[in-house]
This record gives structure tokens, sequence and C-alpha cells, in this order.
């Protein structure tokens, strides 16, 4: 059965991408695979479960509504901590029309936002 083996993002600046994803995650860059190896590949660290990210340039923009995201848990932090410091590191804010109406949420969905990476890559934030 197959399985994840990474995930790769279209990016426009991949040392910007890279850094940004870096510090989001707290994972660190792969060494290239050969020389001339221009992706980014970031890892998680040892023994701590994820499925590498890869950065390469795109000639595309990155979609407003995009079919495929990122979804990430705010952690021990809470949702507006951890949606500030991704903020501070370059993320941008989403106005998503999606957002589930005062009462339209189900009691099991989490809370959740809609932020753009520095290159307009969608992903979400939940508790």
């Amino acid at each position: 059965m197959a399985v994840f083996a990474q995930i790769s993002l279209g990016v426009t600046d991949c040392e910007r991408a890279g850094a940004f994803w870096a510090a989001a995650l707290g994972w660190t860059r792969r060494p290239p695979r050969w020389p001339g190896d221009d992706w980014i590949v970031l890892e998680p660290p040892p023994g701590q479960p994820g499925a590498p990210i890869a950065m390469d340039d795109s000639g595309s923009p990155a979609e407003e509504f995009p079919r495929i995201h990122i979804d990430l848990s705010a952690g021990p932090a809470g949702l507006n901590a951890e949606v500030e410091r991704l903020l501070t590191l370059g993320a941008t804010r989403v106005d998503w029309p999606y957002y589930p109406s005062a009462g339209d949420r189900h009691p099991d969905e989490l809370p959740y936002v809609v932020l753009a990476d520095p290159d307009g890559n969608r992903f979400c934030v939940s508790t």
C-alpha cells in the first residue's frame, strides 16, 4: 500500500519558503541529494511523525481556492497564539468565505484559521 513520501509545494522563492516552513514547523533542511539539486526539502526531527515538505520553483500562481492544502494543529500554545506566531514569520490572513457561520459549526468541528505562506499557498491552523 502506498504511503506519503513527501508533500511538494510550488513556490516563487524557494529560500523564502524554506525559511518560513522551517521556522513554522521547527523542521530542518535535508542536504541536497546530488550536486545541483536545488529543491529545498524540510524534514521533521528524528522520531517525530510527518512527511517531508519539498519546495521548488513554480511558474504558476498560488490558487485562491486550492484543491489541496496543509492543515496544521496549533498545539499547546492555542489557536490564537499560534496564528500570531505564524503571522510574525511571514504568513498572512486569508479572507476565507467558507468559515462556518455562528452556530453552524458541527460540535466536533475544530475552530480554524486560514492563512497563506509567503508564496500565497493556503494552509489552515486549528486547535
